[in-house]
């Protein structure tokens, strides 16, 4: 994916902008593992990488959101494309008109004791 996004969508970028989640196999190095080391380079240097905080990120958030569509929204057959869209607008307009909000289990006084590390000591 990653030598797609370099050669073919993005080919007369500079460089590519890439935001990623923390899992453990989203690295560098794993280019290593899927080409030659000279391709994996050139792979490397093409990408300004990036990486999500583990906990509470914008992209756990996003995740979540499409976890809820899917489950929602799209848990049976929609025959067509322009259904799709239909369907996924409705489902969207219907969240934002009712302020669906995320419910986060992870309270201010926990991520204060298990993220300590990333508070200020004052």
């Amino acid at each position: 994916m990653l030598r797609d996004l370099s050669d073919r969508y993005f080919l007369d970028a500079s460089n590519i902008v890439l935001i990623q989640d923390n899992l453990s196999t989203h690295t560098e190095a794993s280019l290593y593992a899927a080409f030659p080391p000279t391709e994996s380079l050139r792979l490397a240097e093409r990408f300004e990488w990036h990486y999500t905080p583990k906990h509470g990120s914008w992209l756990n958030m996003a995740e979540s959101e499409l976890g809820v569509l899917s489950s929602q929204c799209l848990d049976r057959r929609i025959e067509d494309k322009g259904s799709l869209v239909e369907e996924v607008a409705a489902w969207r307009e219907h969240r934002n008109k009712h302020h669906a909000k995320a419910n986060w289990q992870f309270t201010n006084e926990n991520a204060r004791i298990k993220l300590r590390r990333l508070y200020p000591s004052l």
